[in-house]
């Protein structure tokens, strides 16, 4: 049934995530980026303090300070360069860290990717109708309550915050200009950080619905699954043209040796074993080919085109395979086992029609499919 309406009920390939993510739809969560920005830049406030005061301390030093030449040639102009000059390091470090953390945070979760795609202008965005279906539809009153949550959050943490630091700012007029200023710092630097802490819990609890979401929005249904199966494989033609041109490569490897080639041991489509026996080149049969897969078919295509006899014998085939290099005679312990199947072949070339010979391969020398030794290999 979800088969013929289409339903996406099946959980995003590798591919599709791939897809979508270069598409510029990617996890993205921005209670996350608040979160970092905000703890980054407090943290760059905390440690950045005494430089931050030093410099709002020789604006206001350089403002305040004056002489007759300053009263008879007022010029604003340069006092506001040289207060500029002054406050404008540490302010620009603090928004520098602030940037770098906010973009890592959303490149990290976002797979490393920057769409710029994201940036280019599109019109639907200024749509008033799309504005209002986003502010009242189902994801409006979604942030909406989100929204409020996060309110709630954060006021009571700034309350709680509050309760414990009613005397310290109650003190704050008893001292001098600096004590105010070190205190006022501390505390706000403090509250911060008690802020950043809310946020990241926030965050904890908006990546994995963000997380989750985007799965569902890229769930895909059964005909989709098929489709990119079916493109990531290949269309059957396309499969079959990729193994007649392997096949045809194999047969012009191999075509000479199978001319030579008294008999072939097959099993009965993975190996192919390509045999020959010469007195005078050798006191033993000699391996002239082989081979596996496309290759195995390849030899027995040329074999029926070469009248060459082709006989299933599995365990044999593996060990002839394993065992033994082309263009060089089998191994000693497969002399029986290959002299019973060229008795056999002989006797087919004379007319005669004998039964097919029981043929034993020793124990030590029979391999399963991958080449490992497997005694019960038949």
């Amino acid at each position: 049934m979800s088969e013929e309406s289409g339903e996406k009920s099946f959980a995003p390939t590798e591919k599709r995530k791939r897809d979508a993510a270069q598409k510029g739809d990617v996890v993205r969560s921005r209670d996350l980026g608040t979160a970092v920005a905000v703890l980054a830049g407090t943290a760059v406030l905390h440690m950045a303090g005494p430089w931050l005061m030093r410099a709002l301390g020789q604006t206001l030093r350089a403002g305040f300070t004056w002489d007759h030449r300053s009263i008879e040639a007022f010029s604003p102009g340069p006092l506001l360069l040289a207060a500029l000059l002054v406050a404008l390091p540490p302010v620009l470090v603090i928004g520098a860290v602030v940037l770098v953390a906010s973009l890592a945070s959303q490149l990290l979760v976002g797979d490393g990717r920057w769409n710029m795609g994201n940036l280019a202008f599109k019109g639907s965005r200024l749509n008033p109708v799309s504005g209002l279906g986003r502010m009242f539809g189902p994801t409006g009153w979604i942030e909406l309550a989100k929204g409020l949550a996060k309110l709630a959050v954060l006021g009571a943490i700034a309350w709680v915050w509050a309760q414990g630091h009613v005397a310290q700012v109650l003190g704050l007029g008893r001292g001098g200009v600096r004590p105010l200023a070190a205190g006022a710092w501390e505390m706000t630097t403090s509250l911060m950080f008690a802020l950043s802490a809310g946020l990241v819990l926030i965050a904890m609890v908006d990546f994995p619905i963000q997380l989750v979401r985007r799965m569902l929005r890229l769930q895909m249904s059964h005909q989709e699954v098929r489709d990119e199966s079916k493109e990531a494989e290949g269309a059957p033609e396309k499969k079959a043209a990729i193994r007649q041109r392997q096949r045809q490569l194999a047969m012009g490897g191999v075509a000479n040796a199978m001319r030579e080639a008294q008999f072939v041991i097959a099993n009965p489509t993975h190996f192919s074993v390509a045999l020959v026996y010469d007195p005078e080149k050798a006191n033993a049969p000699i391996l002239l080919a082989k081979g596996r897969g496309e290759k195995a078919l390849a030899m027995r295509e040329l074999a029926a085109e070469f009248d060459v006899p082709v006989l299933e014998f599995p365990a044999l085939a593996r060990s002839v395979y394993y065992t033994t290099r082309e263009r060089q005679v089998i191994r000693e312990e497969l002399y029986a086992a290959v002299a019973g199947v060229l008795a056999f072949v002989f006797s087919l070339k004379r007319g005669e029609r004998p039964p097919l010979p029981a043929i034993e391969v020793p124990v030590a020398l029979r391999f399963d499919a991958d080449g490992r030794l497997d005694p019960k290999a038949a």
